[in-house]
């Protein structure tokens, strides 16, 4: 055996027995991954060994090679068998801390976003009284959304501080009500749909958002009277807060309905009283009755742009802010808490 195998072989045998005597010095697997990277690396100890391979006699290459492919397999096999061992250890921590008489921890859950639940709530309970759904576009042109309502064009309500304008004739619409419009030109009376859906205004503060979601509600047939505009809404109120709300009617004025009415419910945080714990109110201002909606019977001039005689035909019409209801029935003194997609207030819904 010349002396430069010979010095090969022990090179080999001495990095064998330096691994075996590292056994317990690695307590991670991080640093179990060092000790390979030294070993076993492309610039570790055994690559350096190997690198003096090229130097040895054509005779005594295949012994050092055997050699060398031994010690590596012994060398792999050290280090796995540690690692093993780690991850077992690492279990067993595990096993140790686990308690079995602790509850589980229940996954998170989501929901619905609390302005579509109240939407889908309305919406329920609106088609039980025999409404139909009517969906239409959100951007729309001025016809439907203010002349045919009886608005022409130096009316107030198309005023810039109001409307967001795409143009001269097209518009983000204010309300639902152009579904109103777009309804009763699809069909002859009786007419019965609600309009949910989101609606623009430049607005924006505590209870006032650009974008806010409403339902508009319209129903057209004969001999339809203000008797029967009460006693639905009043049938809606008590289902969406109970059936001991009180429902009051006072005069307004709204472009499209004519008599107009703001519909009131006594006050759902001190129940009518005006007062909480001896303290005035927040809600109600210690008035014991908070708006929830404005209606009224449809004039005479929606029904001519339509093509419905008005000698023939009378009808109700109402709509509502979604998140006007979702604040009382919620409890909610900031509007700006439906958009702020803060998780803590969302999961209360869950």
């Amino acid at each position: 055996m010349s002396s430069e195998l010979k010095s090969f072989l022990e090179g080999l045998d001495s990095l064998a027995q330096d691994c075996a005597s590292r056994k317990g010095q690695a307590c991670s697997l991080k640093e179990l991954e060092e000790l390979r990277i030294e070993f076993l690396g492309r610039k570790g100890k055994l690559a350096q060994i190997m690198g003096r391979l090229g130097k040895l006699d054509v005779a005594d290459k295949p012994a050092a090679g055997k050699k060398a492919n031994e010690v590596k397999q012994a060398v792999t096999g050290m280090i796995d068998a540690w690692e093993a061992e780690l991850h077992a250890a690492e279990s067993g921590q595990a096993l140790s801390r686990f308690d079995p008489s602790m509850p589980g921890r229940k996954p998170w859950a989501g929901s619905l976003h609390p302005v579509t639940l109240v939407m889908d709530e309305i919406a329920s309970i609106l088609v039980g009284l025999g409404f139909e759904h009517a969906a239409g576009p959100e951007v729309e042109n001025d016809w439907h959304n203010f002349e045919a309502l009886n608005m022409p064009p130096d009316h107030p309500a198309r005023d810039m501080q109001d409307t967001l304008y795409v143009s001269d004739k097209i518009v983000l619409r204010t309300h639902t009500s152009g579904m109103q419009i777009r309804s009763m030109l699809k069909r002859k009376p009786p007419v019965a749909v609600i309009a949910p859906g989101k609606v623009y205004r430049r607005d924006s503060d505590l209870t006032h958002t650009p974008m806010f979601h409403q339902i508009e509600g319209l129903l057209v047939d004969r001999n339809v009277s203000m008797g029967d505009l009460r006693g639905t809404l009043t049938v809606f109120v008590r289902k969406v807060f109970g059936p001991k709300t009180e429902v009051r009617f006072r005069p307004s004025f709204f472009p499209f309905t004519e008599p107009s009415a703001e519909v009131d419910i006594s006050c759902v945080m001190c129940g009518g009283k005006g007062e909480t714990d001896g303290k005035t109110c927040r809600v109600c201002k210690g008035t014991g009755w908070v708006e929830i909606l404005g209606c009224g019977m449809v004039d005479p001039n929606v029904f001519k742009s339509v093509g419905y005689d008005p000698e023939v035909y009378t009808g109700f019409a109402f709509g509502l802010g979604v998140e006007r209801v979702a604040m009382l029935k919620y409890g909610i003194n900031d509007l700006r808490m439906f958009f702020e997609n803060d998780v803590r207030f969302l999961e209360q819904f869950a």
